[in-house]
């Protein structure tokens, strides 16, 4: 029987919980032609949002083409060129033939390298001179403009882990010339997201940066409780077992509302399950997990300098006022400058996240892997 839950990839239909609003806004933007900024730490489903409301908008709108660049392995301005034209080329073409067209139509100035492969529709690879692109890279960031307006349609780019594009050569000036093409087209708009919450807010929400108020910015929050309690019981349900109502609250509990999380541990509690899940086989579930990434945990200690381990062990025994005198003597915290510092580090390693002057983590189970197991013994 086929395990009821995702996690790890994009969740669709049925594993799909919640976002209605969320999806809704992301529906109207994408219909409308607003740019969009979505920001939130990793693992909370952005992906997933995208692609449900992609899915539902070009239902919706014939005329709507969604077109999707992943800059997961893009480390530079030319990488990303290629990614942009081959996503813009493919998404808006129905026949390999008609991709093969537009790729020699729209491009005057710059002459593609056009190769295909096996599966002529999946492997249309797209590939340009750098010194070329160098010169003239406009053909390719007005790509979407000038498609939309020559094929009557209206088209989305959804950029995902735009954060990327900070580390590239000269980022700013790259960015600068991003901003400078993309607020001009009328006819396509973009949806950014990433998954490194802290590099998004300093691209997005720094009004020195070129990309500050370039649309539509939304901050994803965590799912509530009563729709993650009714999500699971609906998909053990689905597979001829139950779960009780305070199981499913121990799931989301343990792993404080996080999506990936909590799909994870629910098909952890679900192998556990003959017929019904109950409170102590979530548990030990939860115990097995901690136990599996607990390797990948202690390598990621041995990241940090002393200074960021004291600053986290007072986070984890939920100290508020970090910088008095009596947390820093008690967790050898040698000043408040090294606390700042930790802090800033640690909230740039996406570890720690600050909300409203609220500190967090960003993995609930690295949390309670440092509670129960790093600073116990301590």
């Amino acid at each position: 029987m086929e395990a009821p839950f995702i996690f790890g990839r994009i969740a669709t239909a049925e594993n799909f919980t919640d976002r209605q609003q969320e999806t809704a806004h992301l529906v109207n933007n994408f219909e409308s032609l607003i740019n969009t900024i979505i920001i939130s730490p990793r693992r909370w489903g952005k992906s997933s949002l995208v692609h449900k409301a992609a899915t539902l908008a070009q239902h919706e709108d014939k005329r709507l083409k969604i077109c999707v660049v992943d800059l997961f392995n893009v480390r530079s301005e030319e990488q990303f060129y290629t990614a942009f034209a081959r996503s813009l080329i493919q998404g808006t073409a129905t026949r390999w033939d008609e991709a093969v067209e537009n790729a020699r139509r729209f491009f005057t100035r710059l002459v593609p390298k056009i190769s295909i492969g096996a599966d002529p529709m999946n492997e249309v690879s797209i590939d340009f001179d750098w010194e070329e692109m160098k010169r003239i890279p406009d053909e390719i960031l007005d790509l979407p403009e000038r498609l939309a307006i020559a094929k009557d349609i209206k088209i989305v780019v959804c950029i995902d882990e735009f954060q990327n594009v900070a580390e590239f050569e000269d980022p700013l000036f790259f960015q600068r010339k991003l901003r400078a093409h993309w607020q001009q087209h009328q006819k396509a708009s973009y949806c950014l997201y990433g998954s490194k919450r802290h590099m998004m807010m300093e691209v997005f929400a720094d009004p020195s940066m070129p990309f500050y108020k370039f649309g539509d910015l939304f901050f994803l929050d965590k799912i509530d409780t009563e729709h993650l309690v009714s999500f699971i019981r609906e998909r053990f349900h689905s597979t001829g077992k139950e779960i009780t109502d305070a199981a499913c609250l121990k799931i989301v509990s343990l792993t404080d509302n996080h999506p990936y999380y909590t799909q994870q541990l629910s098909q952890l509690s679900w192998l556990r399950t003959a017929d019904d899940c109950t409170e102590e086989i979530v548990a030990k579930a939860h115990e097995s997990l901690v136990e599996q990434l607990s390797l990948l945990f202690a390598n990621l200690m041995e990241t940090f300098t002393f200074q960021q381990i004291c600053y986290l062990h007072a986070v984890v025994a939920g100290e508020k006022a970090v910088t008095s005198a009596e947390t820093m003597y008690k967790y050898h915290i040698s000043s408040a400058t090294s606390a700042s510092r930790s802090l800033k580090t640690l909230i740039k390693k996406d570890i720690l996240d600050s909300k409203a002057g609220e500190l967090s983590f960003q993995d609930p189970i690295f949390a309670y892997w440092l509670k129960s197991r790093y600073f116990k013994a301590r």
